[in-house]
């Protein structure tokens, strides 16, 4: 029933303003009869001056999926791409939009792939989009990899960025073939391309792409920043001058948080313009030549901040205990041209995702679709502690049922990345561990160094220390919960998803003082696992050197190495097609708690990726969790 009842929220997806600010659209997902993700979703209108009545955009009657709205620059055209002419194929279709009606969509593109990332030219006579000719599959390391078999590596699916005009729909190549371009910009006249972009497999070649420009007519790429670390969202200032983008460590495409760099668009070095920001970066928009508005990762709580380019002071604006979206995983803003007006999704531990609108700081709730709602979890704490040079910070869920004069087990979360963090979002589906709560336990949610939230010093802090100073911080803060909440010290459990899966195996292997662990998609050798994964690229910079140059380290932090201490009954779950953290790591681990007489069990979803799309396997890893530190802790 708990997890049906999780199921029901209305998935948001995405948020956008129109630049005048009139008007805002939104995306809400169709859920099925017992909140099962059916790919398809619909668009939603709003006027802001008189929000009452709610339009809807289809295509046409058909059940389909809409996604990346794009509003034109004069505010009268909406594009989005949708697969209602075909299902499974996106096309691109543009809606005129007047203070009195919503035009039925026109269909601009007829073609056969991966679509996505819609941009429109600043004289809103072209659309940019990226595209994949023929692709076997949507792009991303998410996904489920597609079976291998043949020649390997024989043909690369780039992805390439392309213009469609408006109206007419002729289709135009800009980037050159062979180039994976992952992001894009228009310049200010429309005449220029910024992209971030890497030659190679586009999954794997995320971490070592630079920055190019091209000519939006005739190509002609150009080479103008060479960026240390890993870079996202390029975006040209409003004078044409310049070119700011994020960068900083980073282990996932999409998972963005680093500093502000800024680089001449004729090319040259690119200086970092927040070099001591106690942040992470998620997101920016540029409000004129002089500043620029960031949307920030602040010790783990969504913050916004106005940055004065000529004196380099940042003025806060408004920061609060919330996860706040535009679309995608991180923290921002759909921004209207005043610089002023905004929309986005908001969610928390006690609210559930709705769209909010208005001025920076002072917006109100436009949506109440999931007004019904409660949280099935306890009070949620946000938790300091401190351990050797840091200030620590995460988040403790209390037993929903919860009595200060009783004793309780708690289970340690540890979030992916491990660029990333814990923050205070509406739980979702997929590998939900809030329902531990309704069960009785304690849930803490920490943020150990390598998280985004406070900076780059603190993001970059496990380089060459995976398993050391990060567990350090997290046995620092379980610490701290046991003399401070009425927790029991023999009943401590552990868990999490990819990087999380990979603590919790190191967790076992080096300490016993964890009494059940449930491992998800987690790393058992980094060694075997440099040569099994599709996304190799990320490693060097976390590593130093790549496993063949420096196997030492890597073995350094390989639970496989430490496996004969491992006595905790563990929990191991994976997709069958994970091109993350690939299957062979967990049967590894499996087969090295087996034979040493430890209690365990594996289990494998078939056609799965590193995340878990489908609704009956997301239900079934809940209860498998749940029912496992049940048996263990209780």
């Amino acid at each position: 029933m708990l997890l049906r009842k999780l199921g029901q929220a209305r998935r948001l997806s995405q948020a956008a303003i129109a630049p005048n600010g009139d008007w805002v659209a939104w995306i809400e997902a169709l859920p099925g009869k017992n909140g099962e993700i059916t790919g398809m979703s619909r668009i939603h209108l709003i006027r802001t001056a008189h929000a009452g009545h709610v339009y809807t955009l289809r295509v046409n009657a058909r059940a389909a999926g809409y996604f990346s709205l794009a509003w034109s620059p004069n505010s009268r055209e909406l594009a989005f791409l949708s697969t209602a002419a075909s299902p499974g194929q996106a096309q691109i279709f543009v809606s005129r939009i007047s203070a009195r009606s919503i035009g039925k969509p026109a269909r601009i593109t007829r073609l056969q792939g991966d679509l996505g990332d819609l941009h429109w030219s600043p004289g809103g006579k072209r659309i940019g989009f990226l595209y994949i000719h023929n692709a076997l599959r949507a792009a991303g390391p998410l996904q489920p990899m597609t079976p291998p078999s043949g020649v390997i590596a024989s043909h690369i699916y780039e992805q390439r960025l392309m213009t469609a005009a408006w109206p007419g729909g002729q289709i135009r190549a800009v980037s050159p073939p062979h180039l994976y371009v992952y992001q894009y910009g228009w310049s200010p006249r429309g005449r220029q391309f910024v992209i971030s972009a890497a030659y190679g497999n586009g999954d794997a070649n995320w971490w070592i792409a630079r920055l190019y420009t091209l000519n939006s007519h005739r190509g002609g790429l150009r080479l103008i920043s060479r960026p240390a670390w890993q870079i996202a969202q390029p975006r040209w200032s409003p004078d044409g001058k310049k070119i700011a983008f994020i960068s900083g460590i980073m282990s996932d495409e999409g998972s963005t948080g680093g500093d502000l760099f800024l680089a001449p668009a004729s090319g040259g070095r690119a200086k970092d313009i927040t070099p001591h920001l106690h942040a992470s970066i998620t997101s920016f928009h540029w409000l004129n030549a002089r500043q620029i508005l960031l949307s920030e990762d602040r010790g783990g709580a969504a913050a916004l901040a106005r940055l004065e380019l000529k004196t380099r002071k940042i003025q806060p604006i408004w920061r609060g205990p919330v996860s706040m979206s535009a679309g995608g995983w991180n923290f921002g803003v759909s921004l209207a041209n005043d610089g002023i007006h905004a929309a986005m999704i908001q969610s928390s531990f006690r609210r559930p995702p709705e769209l909010w609108a208005g001025r920076l700081g002072h917006w109100r709730q436009i949506t109440r679709v999931n007004a019904k709602l409660r949280p099935a979890w306890g009070r949620v704490v946000d938790l300091h502690w401190r351990h050797q040079a840091y200030r620590l910070q995460g988040w403790l869920m209390l037993p929903r049922h919860y009595h200060p004069d009783r004793k309780y087990p708690l289970v340690v979360s540890v979030h992916g990345g491990p660029g990333a963090a814990n923050t205070p979002d509406w739980p979702g589906t997929f590998y939900n561990t809030s329902l531990l709560s309704h069960e009785g336990f304690f849930v803490f949610y920490p943020n150990p160094r390598g998280s985004f939230g406070q900076g780059e010093a603190f993001a970059r802090a496990n380089i060459k220390d995976f398993g050391y100073g990060d567990f350090q911080d997290i046995l620092a803060g379980v610490k701290y919960i046991t003399r401070h909440y009425p927790v029991d010290p023999r009943r401590l459990g552990i868990t999490g998803w990819s990087y999380g899966g990979y603590m919790t195996m190191w967790a076992v292997t080096q300490t016993h003082m964890f009494r059940a662990a449930v491992a998800g998609a987690g790393l058992a050798d980094w060694l075997s696992y440099y040569g099994e994964n599709d996304i190799d690229q990320w490693m060097i910079p976390y590593f130093g050197a790549s496993v063949y140059d420096d196997p030492g380290i890597y073995a350094r932090s390989a639970p496989i190495t430490f496996i004969k201490n491992a006595k905790t009954p563990t929990l191991i779950l994976v997709g069958d097609r994970d091109g993350e953290c690939p299957t062979p790591q967990s049967f590894e681990f499996w087969r090295a708690l087996r034979t040493l007489g430890v209690p365990t069990e594996l289990v494998v979803y078939k056609d799965e990726g590193h995340y878990i799309w489908r609704p009956s396997d997301q239900r079934d890893i809940v209860r498998r969790q749940i029912a496992w530190f049940e048996k263990y802790l209780r």
